[in-house]
């Protein structure tokens, strides 16, 4: 007998729901990506100054790393608007980077030092904000080791209109006697979690058919224990891997394990957050809070330095406002978006998403948001791991099962059921934004479903081998992105535009930093 409540049967899209409660729907893009020399290896040269400041610029900053690029896209009225921003955004980049580097296309990093001093931490410069982002990305370097940060990814960002959730509420409302309704916020708040709940508990569905990372280079595992094949001299694999990045060598960790954070009530999860943040862990306290000379090298010794420092595959979001932490704007504004975090860079894409991956996701979360979504509890968020697990280091392999409320099934199985479930809600979305990229998009996950040679995970093993190595594959893409991107020419009104943004960001830095003359050790000391 299954331990959990029934998920994902009979769907039908709800009565009310007419594609007109589309509009106001919103899409944004984090896209990372490291800058490498032509050998592979990190670069060690700063951000470009032509960029801007990295602490204040709203669309090109840099995430870990000195050489780990991010580049954000405004939130935008349909997927190919964003793409179009985040393309913009490459070509910048690429106008500014020296001639010789290029943005690693892959999420798995290669031709790592073995220093782990040699991959640089970004600096924000000389105001106590800048010093405690650095001070942030520090004690991430000595927790879990520099090698780990430099995996890239990809964040899709998405919100629904306020009318969608007016016309649900109201439906609510006249089916069922509530002696004290909802607010708006309180609502949303529900209906977002209800969403999260549900995307996790297919994540193993988006890492078969948007994975990309099978393979690493040997830089990456030196000195770890690994199950890795020798592919040939330069790259481990799995034969039948799709997503690395998201299993245990890439960003879980024993830690983080066993916080039994949940998502099912937006009180009970911004307790879980903070309750981590002020517990202070062991392993944490032996590394210290200083170094010799008395600088600090990590912000606490507790759990979590910060609430970013917790790793999900997919977040509630609200925009903080400058001195507020996420908890503190969930708590006062509540959920304003969702973002999916369990996303390789797709490397044949010159941006690292192609169009069907984003409308894909974008089903995917109607989805998610319009199916019964019960609590998620412990003994469910066990046997989601499991699958997770088998998904990430054989989920093309032929006959691969599952876990199904307790029950085996084959993965086949299971994704052509949800993707079959999907397809009156992409057509939904081809109805609202004209054309039919997102029955287009849920058809190509049906074939990659059923043909796991079409997947990206598979294509990159495939390319690896035929050229050599990983590093050739990457180093070949990134050649063929650049002179792509290079081609492209901004309007001169978009070229000022984002002149003026370079110019505002650098001043603003320096306002801050004029501002903000308290001493850092005293500043931060009073942050913990």
């Amino acid at each position: 007998m299954s331990n959990f409540a029934p998920t994902f049967t009979n769907f039908e899209i709800p009565s009310w729901f007419a594609s007109q409660h589309l509009t106001g729907m919103l899409r944004g893009i984090e896209k990372e990506g490291l800058r490498v020399r032509p050998d592979g290896y990190l670069t060690q040269t700063p951000h470009p100054a032509k960029l801007g400041s990295k602490l204040t610029h709203p669309s090109i900053t840099t995430d870990y790393s000195e050489s780990l690029l991010e580049l954000i896209t405004d939130p935008r009225e349909s997927p190919k608007d964003t793409l179009n921003k985040l393309r913009q955004l490459h070509v910048l980049v690429y106008q500014a980077l020296p001639e010789n580097e290029l943005m690693w296309p892959l999420s798995m990093p290669c031709m790592l030092s073995a220093d782990d001093a040699d991959i640089p931490l970004a600096d924000y410069g000389s105001s106590n904000t800048g010093k405690l982002k650095t001070l942030y990305r520090s004690g991430l370097g000595i927790r879990y080791g520099r090698r780990m940060q430099t995996i890239a990814g990809l964040h899709y960002n998405l919100s629904f209109g306020d009318g969608l959730f007016e016309s649900w509420q109201e439906k609510v409302a006249s089916t069922q006697n509530q002696e004290q309704p909802q607010t708006l916020t309180e609502f949303k708040n529900d209906k977002y979690l209800g969403l999260i709940r549900n995307f996790k508990r297919l994540t193993s569905l988006v890492l078969y058919l948007l994975g990309a990372s099978p393979s690493v280079c040997p830089c990456f595992i030196a000195g770890r224990e690994h199950d890795l094949l020798l592919m040939n001299d330069s790259t481990y694999y799995k034969p039948t891997a799709t997503s690395l990045r998201m299993g245990k060598l890439g960003y879980t960790n024993s830690v983080q394990e066993h916080l039994d954070i949940r998502y099912n009530h937006l009180p009970e999860y911004i307790e879980g957050l903070r309750r981590a943040i002020q517990t202070p862990h062991e392993s944490f306290q032996k590394l210290g809070l200083n170094d010799d000379d008395g600088n600090p090298i990590q912000i606490n010794d507790h759990i979590l330095q910060i609430e970013n420092e917790y790793y999900s595959p997919i977040r509630p979001k609200q925009i903080a406002e400058r001195g507020e932490t996420p908890t503190e704007a969930l708590e006062r504004r509540g959920i304003a978006y969702v973002e999916f975090r369990a996303i390789d860079l797709d490397p044949y894409s010159d941006v690292g998403i192609r169009l069907s991956s984003a409308c894909f996701l974008e089903v995917m979360a109607l989805y998610c948001l319009f199916n019964d979504s019960p609590d998620l509890l412990p003994i469910e968020e066990e046997e989601l791991a499991i699958n997770l697990e088998r998904v990430v280091n054989e989920g093309r392999r032929d006959g691969l099962h599952i876990l199904n409320n307790g029950t085996e099934q084959p993965l086949e199985g299971w994704m052509l059921t949800h993707l079959a479930n999907m397809r009156p809600l992409a057509a939904m979305l081809d109805a609202h934004y004209g054309g039919n990229d997102y029955r287009t998009a849920v058809a190509l996950m049906q074939g990659k479903a059923v043909h796991s040679e079409s997947t990206i995970s598979a294509q990159v093993n495939a390319d690896s081998e035929r050229l050599g190595s990983m590093w050739q594959l990457g180093f070949t893409l990134a050649k063929q992105h650049r002179e792509l991107l290079l081609q492209q020419t901004l309007s001169p009104n978009t070229q000022a535009k984002y002149e003026v943004l370079v110019e505002k960001s650098i001043l603003q830095q320096a306002e801050l930093e004029e501002a903000e003359t308290e001493d850092f050790m005293e500043f931060l000391q009073q942050y913990r």
